[in-house]
């Protein structure tokens, strides 16, 4: 490839660090001191996945959906997940309209651009897997006719880490159908104060400031980032490095199921968008050191002795993940 061939590709890429840094910086306007947590989300979402977001309650998780949502231009719809809920809840089902005699589909909450399931695990896995063709195939099946979903379809499935009274764990072929687990802490106190100080004044409270966001990003500049990123290249190098972490965690002691396939995947596509939104058109070994707990920490099951760290997966994965030769 000539040099100015490169040099416009590279130019090309930088917008996508333009953009997915204006898409950041105005959900940060009303979801403060989570700056870490928003660049993984917005990889995410440029990568064309889907994110299981975990956190205790409070953190503002419904709070970061509507922000993207509104920042894209795209439509939301949020599902409270409840041990009563049934699959056709969620997809939709055919009713019968007496007065013309005929059946009339009525589509679920599934038809639209961003999906909040919020609590996932509340609810059985029946209706659980609902979500799984939607999520792998972008369609669903209702009464044997296959429907195709809106683009972008993004899910944003949350969980609360520290109720397990009448929760479902999700099982593993839907936790693998995930992009990325994120899980949400705790901001820093200064900004804790800042938003405090908000309330104490005359702040409507954040989810009435989400109204006033201005979209960044619209359906044509999504389309022409994932083309960009998908220009981006990946040398063998670090194809190697991807092979070798996954292939480490099944090797690995402390680890009794390790990463499919499907996890290296995800890794050489968020390695790639994370690339692409530091504006360069090639993956270096850091953009995989950065998504690799995002895209690993639910992919794997650890021993029952190595399960009781309270860190989880990610002291195991993290050990792992530095015995393997970074390439150069």
């Amino acid at each position: 490839m000539t040099g100015s061939k490169m040099k416009e590709r590279f130019e090309n890429t930088m917008s996508v660090k333009e953009k997915s840094g204006q898409l950041v910086s105005e959900i940060s306007t009303v979801v403060v001191g989570q700056n870490d947590f928003l660049r993984h989300l917005t990889i995410a979402f440029l990568s064309g996945g889907h994110v299981l977001m975990e956190g205790v309650p409070g953190l503002g998780k419904t709070l970061i959906a509507k922000a993207l949502a509104k920042c894209v231009a795209a439509d939301c719809k949020r599902v409270q997940f409840t041990p009563d809920l049934m699959p056709s809840d969620i997809l939709g089902t055919n009713v019968f309209n007496l007065k013309e005699s005929e059946f009339h589909l009525k589509k679920g909450p599934v038809f639209t651009n961003i999906l909040l399931a919020d609590e996932i695990n509340r609810t059985p896995p029946k209706t659980q897997s609902a979500l799984l063709e939607a999520m792998e195939e972008r369609r669903v099946s209702i009464d044997g006719e296959e429907l195709k979903l809106d683009d972008p379809f993004f899910v944003i499935a949350t969980q609360n880490p520290v109720e397990y009274e009448g929760t479902y764990p999700l099982p593993e072929a839907q936790l693998d159908r995930f992009l990325m687990k994120l899980c949400i802490g705790y901001v820093e106190q200064k900004f804790e104060e800042d938003l405090l100080r908000g309330y104490a004044g005359n702040f409507e409270g954040a989810h009435a400031r989400v109204e006033d966001l201005k979209p960044v990003f619209t359906h044509s500049d999504l389309e022409e980032c994932r083309r960009e990123i998908a220009n981006v290249r990946v040398d063998d190098s670090i194809i190697h490095y991807i092979a070798e972490i996954v292939s480490a965690t099944r090797k690995a002691p402390a680890i009794v199921l390790g990463a499919s396939p499907r996890a290296s995947i995800a890794l050489l596509l968020c390695a790639r968008t994370a690339a692409a939104m530091e504006g360069r058109d090639y993956v270096v070994p850091e953009d995989v050191a950065d998504i690799a707990l995002p895209v690993l920490r639910h992919r794997v099951i650890l021993r029952p002795e190595a399960g009781s760290d309270a860190a989880g997966p990610d002291k195991t994965l993290a050990a792992v993940i530095r015995k393997v030769e970074v390439p150069r």
